[in-house]
């Protein structure tokens, strides 16, 4: 059940008498610069400008504005690509630069988590390949997929303990011409759409007055190396994350709270691969079907690739079974662009979301036969040779 709203206010009350207390874990940041000082490594700060976020022990964590390396998904990509390009989408919005790298490779995390066959020197060392090509553009690295980012914090916590995987992997980075690189912050692009979420706010041309939103927070955002985390005293009493939540209040629409926020959201790694029918269904029992009966939303927003395909795309089995499922789900960067006027196909591609998505459109006062019929022309175009792939100024058109 929700923690009721007595408990948070005597929790708030408790903290604001007793003042900040020591955190329970060091700052890991401290020997990240320690470590640069013995001439272990080189370590990227975080460019300016930057805004302060308050992560879940009361430490400050900086996200840069602008001018960042974009560490796509794999998955995205590959799944769900509006996902990826609602978020350039919004950093162009901004009128902000980044860079699109060509030079990025996997993490390769899906393969450590789910099957463990992979070794900590291999893991660290792709880590490790990313951030000094991140370094060597002149971009701060920021990182699309949730998996990836707590990944390499797992990563960075290693490094910092264990001198002799540094030197493992410093070597492997020589053998491949890569400078060693640890960035001051290890950033997740949701972190940067929180930090953003007013500057959206301003840009917003629809109502979502309308709209109930429930929120899952994704694991591998806050479940590994937890103190890295964006809280906030004013989202849930601070007792869980305030990416996702906080966005969805700052665009002016409702956020709706069920029992289960806590659970994954079924993909495990391992059970997606080899038992399939196990991830389906937890995701739509203990998931989907929670949250219709408990709050009824209109949408579900996370923030990360896994939890995206495995909410939407497992709804088709159990809708075959007539279980109370029917509910679109996306990333808070697509409800945010599409709240700032984004193209729902040109730039957020929600035809390759599975769950009907167009009752939300038609609530949040977008015409997508219309959206529809100006994409199936860009096809057109497209089939006929008249243009080879659509560009920035054709969705923006």
């Amino acid at each position: 059940m929700p923690i009721p709203l007595n408990v948070l206010e005597a929790r708030q009350l408790a903290r604001h008498v007793q003042g900040p207390q020591t955190p329970p874990t060091e700052d890991i940041r401290e020997k990240v610069f320690e470590l640069e000082a013995k001439g272990e490594w080189i370590v990227q700060r975080v460019p300016e400008p930057w805004l302060p976020v308050t992560t879940k022990y009361g430490r400050i964590k900086k996200i840069p504005v602008g001018h960042t390396w974009h560490h796509k998904s794999c998955g995205q990509c590959g799944h769900i690509p509006g996902y990826s390009t609602s978020i350039f989408w919004l950093h162009r919005a901004l009128g902000l630069d980044y860079d699109d790298p060509r030079d990025q490779t996997s993490c390769t995390a899906w393969n450590y988590y789910a099957s463990a066959t992979s070794n900590v020197g291999a893991q660290a060392a792709v880590a490790m390949r990313n951030f000094g090509a991140a370094y060597e553009s002149g971009y701060f690295p920021q990182i699309h997929c949730g998996t990836s980012y707590g990944h390499y914090k797992e990563v960075r916590e290693q490094l910092v303990a264990h001198a002799d995987l540094r030197d493992e992997v410093r070597r492997i980075c020589d053998r491949l011409g890569r400078p060693f690189v640890m960035p001051e912050e290890i950033v997740h692009y949701s972190e940067w759409v929180y930090a953003m979420r007013d500057e959206f706010a301003r840009r917003r041309v629809l109502d979502l007055s309308n709209i109930d939103v429930t929120v899952h927070p994704a694991c591998h955002y806050h479940k590994l190396v937890v103190e890295d985390a964006i809280y906030d005293p004013d989202v849930y009493g601070g007792q869980r994350t305030a990416v996702v939540s906080a966005v969805v209040t700052a665009l002016g629409a409702n956020l709706k709270d069920y029992s289960t926020w806590y659970d994954c959201c079924g993909f495990g790694f391992r059970h997606i691969l080899v038992q399939r029918d196990f991830t389906r269904s937890f995701a739509t029992l203990r998931k989907i079907e929670v949250m219709r009966e408990e709050a009824d939303p209109d949408v579900v927003l996370t923030h990360d690739t896994g939890c995206v395909t495995t909410l939407d795309q497992s709804q088709f089995a159990a809708r075959a079974h007539d279980r109370k499922v029917g509910v679109p789900v996306m990333s808070e960067s697509q409800f945010a662009a599409l709240a700032m006027g984004a193209h729902p196909y040109r730039v957020c591609q929600l035809h390759w979301h599975n769950t009907d998505y167009r009752p939300l459109l038609e609530k949040m006062g977008i015409d997508w036969r219309e959206r529809w019929r100006e994409f199936e022309d860009d096809l057109e175009r497209l089939k006929s040779g008249e243009k080879q792939f659509l560009t920035w100024e054709d969705a923006d058109a």
